[in-house]
């Protein structure tokens, strides 16, 4: 299984630190993660996917912190992130924007949110993706909901998605960067 190319890109060459990547379903990229030095933390409400995650990292000779829980329901206790990673975690509006604050007040000062996700021009493809546009997003929602961090890139544009059965073909997304 195949990391996010995004995150891929993105961690790779760079100081490794810790990181959390929620809703992170059976482990492809907290695995990565881990494979090049991170500390990764994750969690989904998933048991089937967090059992994948943890053969997937034993397969690839590392490990990984993964947790059963619901967005809504996480609890960082304390702990504070180096870099946070959403990967394709579409929200219903009504706590799509109190998790995005959960998520900002878990990161340390100077510590980095990655954002991939699908774009409502999405809607018509098959490449992935919820099929309710309001789960989809849009730049004005984003912008909003990381206007407390320091955008350092922002853009919506085409990929060509090869990240296992779900992930394939051509696909709307928007990316972001953003520090605290």
């Amino acid at each position: 299984m195949s990391p996010n190319k995004y995150l891929e890109s993105f961690l790779e060459g760079r100081q490794p630190g810790r990181i959390l990547l929620p809703a992170e379903g059976e482990g492809r990229n907290s695995v990565f993660a881990a494979s090049v030095g991170w500390q990764a933390d994750a969690f989904d409400q998933s048991e089937a996917g967090r059992d994948k995650a943890i053969r997937l990292a034993s397969s690839k000779n590392c490990s990984i912190n993964y947790s059963i829980s619901s967005l809504e329901d996480w609890d960082p206790k304390g702990v504070t992130y180096d870099c946070i990673a959403l990967i394709f975690v579409h929200l219903v509006p009504g706590i799509r924007k109190t998790i995005h604050q959960k998520m900002i007040s878990a990161l340390k000062p100077g510590g980095i949110l990655l954002l991939e996700a699908f774009t409502k021009k999405q809607m018509p493809r098959t490449s992935g993706g919820p099929k309710n546009l309001e789960l989809l997003f849009d730049a004005e929602d984003l912008q909003s909901d990381f206007a407390k961090l320091e955008t350092v890139e922002f853009n919506e544009t085409q990929v060509v998605l090869d990240e296992g059965p779900l992930h394939q073909g051509l696909a709307d997304v928007v990316r972001l960067i953003a520090r605290k």
